[in-house]
């Protein structure tokens, strides 16, 4: 059994019903319940319950503090490749999209490395294009070794990889992986990915059970806001992560959050998420589950992340560039989506401590001591 066989079990339009139909004294009844059921998590995800955000709030950091007292971790990605075999409606790096293509050599890996350690980072997140030949297991092969030195926690978020690529890259150092299914409605997954093996959905949403065969420490999960409703897509998704809590106990998980931006031969979104939506779908994961991590990137702008980010969140990027070498050699070109939040690191970390918050520059892998 996997997720996806699971998944042709669930039908979208009644979990789209479930959610629509929501009440009040749902939305109530789930907030009076200790431990929160899909059912609940339907509630507090709909219209019905906007008028409750402010408690919804009020418990969401007090869940936060409670587990993960005032730590945030700090994370950088580090792009290494535009290269795409993928032609996908909503991305820069689409294949289609007439853009300077550029993968990283060794060399500038580690002037890039060099670069981030300057900045005080040691977790980072690999992120490229979809491309097997050329950005894929072989190339990673030879990355890990050079970067790890630079990064005790090392996440990738790459193309979906076999069980075995997994747990060779996680011999090499590899803690967490991040993979998005950017939705769960099948017309809009295949509207939306129009050539290359990101067309197959299946071995999309299998992902996260082989990295849980292959030992993967953290398993990061998320939709693409804005692809389909993003209510049912985001219930979908709580089912998901039900079923990998069950079936691979062993890993952690986390969750992030994009909404669709602004990028070359963008698109707008289908359903789109407003700042107090996207508020609430935070905080109802949190009151979901009080042991999830929650992350939120540059794609927001600096207000709503320095709102957002006491409530709820344990884990930010700042001063990211989504450029291969964009850390050395700052650019404005190749950018993946647009960024909100420019503001450099130092000012991110500045706007967290006024507001209590501890910055953990280091997160403690498996096996840390």
């Amino acid at each position: 059994m996997s997720f996806y066989q699971e998944w042709q079990q669930l039908d979208w339009d009644q979990l789209q019903a479930q959610v629509v139909n929501a009440t009040a004294e749902q939305v109530a009844a789930a907030l009076a319940q200790p431990r929160k059921s899909l059912a609940d998590f339907a509630a507090l995800i709909s219209a019905a319950a906007e008028p409750y955000l402010p408690q919804m709030m009020q418990e969401a950091q007090r869940l936060t503090r409670q587990r993960f007292g005032q730590g945030v971790s700090m994370y950088l990605p580090l792009y290494l490749t535009n290269l795409c075999a993928n032609d996908c409606s909503y991305c820069g790096f689409s294949m289609s999209n007439a853009i300077k293509r550029k993968i990283l050599n060794e060399e500038e890996v580690l002037a890039e490395c060099e670069a981030i350690a300057k900045l005080g980072y040691q977790n980072l997140l690999l992120v490229t294009g979809e491309h097997e030949r050329k950005g894929g297991i072989d190339y990673f092969r030879r990355m890990l070794p050079l970067i790890k030195p630079y990064a005790p926690y090392l996440s990738m978020e790459v193309q979906p990889l076999a069980t075995d690529e997994y747990a060779e890259l996680v011999s090499l150092g590899l803690d967490g992986v991040m993979v998005y299914q950017e939705t769960y409605h099948a017309p809009s997954y295949a509207a939306h990915h129009l050539r290359g093996k990101k067309q197959d959905m299946a071995w999309r949403m299998d992902t996260p059970d082989r990295l849980g065969q292959a030992g993967v420490d953290k398993i990061g999960l998320g939709v693409l806001l804005g692809l389909a409703d993003w209510r049912t897509d985001s219930l979908m998704l709580a089912h998901h992560l039900q079923y990998l809590r069950k079936h691979h106990w062993r890993s952690r998980y986390s969750m992030s959050f994009p909404r669709l931006r602004p990028c070359t031969g963008g698109i707008s979104p289908v359903s789109a998420v407003s700042e107090r939506q996207l508020v609430q779908l935070v905080c109802a994961w949190r009151l979901l589950d009080p042991e999830l991590e929650l992350s939120l990137s540059t794609r927001e702008r600096p207000a709503l992340r320095d709102a957002l980010i006491p409530l709820a969140i344990t884990s930010v990027s700042a001063g990211s560039s989504t450029q291969p070498g964009g850390y050395a050699q700052p650019a404005k070109e190749l950018e993946q989506f647009h960024i909100s939040d420019e503001r450099p690191t130092t000012a991110v970390a500045q706007a967290l401590q006024q507001r209590g918050l501890e910055l953990i520059w280091l997160e403690r892998g498996p096996g840390a001591g």
